[in-house]
C-alpha cells in the first residue's frame, strides 16, 4: 500500500434537495463554503438544488440570490401569464436562456474547467423512474437538463432531451443520498430545505393533477405516494447521521415559501438563514470532512 495514500484528502459527495425558492437557503450554504474553500468532490442536485446548485460548481458566489432578487417580481421570469400562454410558470426564453447567456451570465468556462462532478436528477415521466444525469461543458444542453430537473408537473411542459420526456427530478427521488452513496465516496453531506421535525402531507391537488396528467399514470402514482417516500428518506438520513454515515445541514427556522415570490426581501431572509446555518456549522463541517 501507498504511504502516501493515508494522507490524501478524503473525497466528498455533496447532496442538494430542491424546494423552489427555499433554494435559497441552499444558496446561502454554498456561498458560505466557497467563500472558506469547502468544495466538492462530487454534487448531485434537484430541482432548485441543480438550479442554483449549478453555482458552486462554476464558483459563482453570491449569483443565485443576486439574479432571482432582482427578477423574481419580472413577469418574464416567473409567472401565470408565461403559464397561460407558453404552458411553463418559469419562463425558458428568459429564466433558462436570456437570464443565463446575457443577463446575469452564468461562467461556463469556469463550470467546464471545475473537476467537481456535477450531477442532476429528473423525472422521466413515462417511465416514472429518477434519471441522473452527469453536467459536462456547461452548454445550452447542460442548462435543459436543469430545466428538466426543476419543471413542475401541471405548470411546466415535460422537457425531451435523449428521448424522454422529463420533469421535476424531485417527484421520483427528493433527495438523492443513496444515490450518492453508491458512488463510493468518503464522506456525504446532505442540504436539506425543510427544519427538523417536518413531515411531508400527502398532495391536497392529488385529484386535480390525477386529471391534468392522466397521460401518464406512473408520474400520477409518484406524485400520489410522494409524501411516504420522502418521510422514508427522512427517517433514513436521521439513522445514518446518528451513526455518522452522512453530515445534514438544515434550516434552523422554517424557510417556507410560496411557488412564486414577488418580495425581494422574503429570498434575502431565506439567504440569510442558510449563511448564518453554514457559519455555525462550519468547524464541524471540517472535522467531518477530515475524519477528525
Amino acid at each position: 500500500m501507498d504511504p502516501s495514500a493515508s494522507h490524501s484528502k478524503p473525497t466528498v459527495g455533496v447532496v442538494l434537495e430542491g424546494g423552489g425558492f427555499r433554494g435559497m437557503y441552499t444558496s446561502g450554504v454554498i456561498d458560505v463554503w466557497m467563500e472558506h474553500g469547502i468544495t466538492a468532490t462530487a454534487t448531485v442536485g434537484v430541482s432548485a438544488g441543480a438550479t442554483f446548485g449549478c453555482n458552486f460548481k462554476s464558483e459563482q458566489i453570491g449569483r443565485a440570490l443576486r439574479y432571482n432578487k432582482k427578477y423574481c417580481a419580472d413577469p418574464r421570469y416567473c409567472s401565470i401569464r408565461n403559464w397561460l400562454f407558453k404552458g411553463d410558470l418559469f419562463s425558458r426564453d428568459f429564466a433558462y436562456d436570456e437570464l443565463p447567456w446575457k443577463l446575469d451570465v452564468f461562467d461556463q468556462e469556469a463550470f467546464a474547467r471545475s473537476p467537481m462532478r456535477f450531477t442532476v436528477v429528473a423525472t422521466d415521466i413515462n417511465e416514472g423512474v429518477p434519471v441522473y444525469h452527469d453536467l459536462g461543458p456547461g452548454d445550452k444542453g447542460d442548462i435543459e437538463w436543469i430545466r428538466a430537473s426543476a419543471s413542475i408537473p401541471m405548470v411546466s411542459h415535460p422537457v425531451k432531451l435523449e428521448g424522454r420526456e422529463l420533469l421535476d427530478g424531485g417527484v421520483a427521488d427528493s433527495i438523492p443520498f443513496a444515490w450518492m452513496l453508491e458512488q463510493g465516496l468518503d464522506r456525504t453531506v446532505v442540504v436539506l430545505t425543510q427544519p427538523a421535525g417536518y413531515r411531508k402531507e400527502p398532495n391536497s391537488l392529488m385529484p386535480v393533477l390525477r386529471l391534468w396528467l392522466k397521460r401518464y399514470p406512473r408520474l400520477v402514482e409518484l406524485l400520489a405516494n410522494r409524501h411516504e417516500r420522502y418521510n422514508a428518506q427522512l427517517d433514513e438520513l436521521a439513522r445514518l447521521e446518528r451513526a455518522g454515515k452522512v453530515f445534514i445541514i438544515r434550516p434552523s427556522e422554517s424557510v417556507r415559501m410560496p411557488m412564486m415570490v414577488r418580495d425581494p426581501e422574503i429570498l434575502e431572509r431565506a439567504y440569510q438563514v442558510g449563511r448564518a446555518d453554514a457559519e455555525a456549522t462550519l468547524d464541524t463541517l471540517e472535522a467531518y470532512i477530515s475524519g477528525d
